[in-house]
């Protein structure tokens, strides 16, 4: 790409790379949508912070509604789906296999780590291993997409690790989190169930017969993400607002390290087995964005609003960082065209 395009507004360059991508207009829409809708969400994030710190009385009257609204997010995700998304699978096993096991690995004896090394409170402790026990992050594909890597294995990396929650997630947790805080390993696998592996299913089906219906709604479906994520953060912010100004610079702490240890792990796994840039960088970008809103989700219901805030934060910083993790990206990018 010529390097006066790296200048152009945001939606004009996704329209331009989807473009040179062979892509049609439609595509070309979707990807504008997606592009712009990753820039928005940490700002609409922090709104629903705000919104749940201000207006708490209010805003926690609505707790019933996580479990539905991280629902909605699943169902969403499930329409992006394709069966072909799953056909990386059998056609490169090896990188789709390390991203995953990378995923649930790294991030639980990361956020050990952290929690031990910051000698973070049981509450705390918990929610920041539970964020890490989390699957992949549901933006984690847009920003591999803006980092310049593979977003065909984002994808993939994304949906395999989503539909292994229900097992590896409640069982990382009351393994590692379980010497914080009492853990429903079974109550809480269900939960995981219901509000994401029959939902993002569910998308799929839907997607499959009503294909055409479908993507004319595409471009819309990372705001309505976005919405939901943003409401689940007002809600878990309303039910911590008195701790969080004592624990929320501790929190925050604990957040970007763990955050960035994933960022730098995961390239590194793709550096070691000697794989191309763009797998690397999403590696990277997989490893270290967590699907914060279930694991705020989850917190809120089986832990402790306290509990719940290290995955509220997360919400918020790693769009931030990946955000910032992309645009260094294709500043490598320019500099390496620059010395050819």
């Amino acid at each position: 790409m010529p390097d006066h395009q790296q200048d152009a507004p945001a939606a004009e360059l996704a329209k331009v790379n989807a473009q040179h991508q062979g892509m049609t207009q439609e595509d070309a829409a979707k990807e504008r949508a997606a592009y712009i809708a990753a820039l928005g969400f940490p700002v609409l994030v922090i709104i629903g912070g705000l919104i749940g710190y201000f207006f708490n009385e209010q805003t926690h009257s609505i707790a019933g509604w996580t479990s539905t609204l991280l629902g909605i997010v699943m169902f969403g995700m499930g329409l992006t789906l394709r069966p072909v998304d799953f056909a990386l699978v059998a056609k490169r096993p090896l990188p789709v296999l390390v991203g995953v096991i990378a995923q649930y690995v790294i991030m639980p004896l990361l956020a050990l780590v952290v929690v031990k090394i910051m000698g973070l409170p049981s509450e705390i402790a918990a929610g920041v291993i539970l964020v890490g026990c989390a699957p992949g992050g549901t933006s984690s594909n847009v920003v591999s997409y803006l980092a310049r890597g593979d977003v065909a294995l984002s994808v993939t990396m994304t949906s395999i690790s989503t539909l292994l929650a229900p097992i590896f997630t409640p069982l990382l947790t009351l393994w590692l989190a379980g010497q914080y805080m009492p853990v429903s390993a079974g109550a809480m696998a269900w939960s995981i169930v219901k509000v994401v592996l029959i939902p993002v299913v569910a998308g799929l089906v839907v997607r499959v017969l009503l294909k055409r219906a479908v993507e004319a709604i595409l471009p819309v479906l990372p705001w309505i993400s976005v919405v939901a994520i943003a409401t689940i953060v007002a809600i878990v912010v309303s039910g911590s607002k008195d701790s969080i100004a004592k624990a929320g610079l501790i929190v925050f702490i604990a957040v970007v390290l763990h955050n960035a240890g994933g960022y730098l792990l995961g390239y590194l796994s793709g550096r070691v087995l000697g794989y191309e840039a763009p797998v690397r960088r999403t590696m990277s970008v997989e490893v270290g964005m967590q699907n914060s809103g279930l694991a705020a989700s989850l917190a809120a219901q089986y832990m402790s609003p306290l509990a719940a805030l290290p995955a509220a934060v997360f919400s918020v910083w790693h769009n931030l960082s990946g955000a910032i993790l992309a645009a260094l990206c294709r500043r490598a990018d320019a500099q390496d065209r620059t010395r050819v």
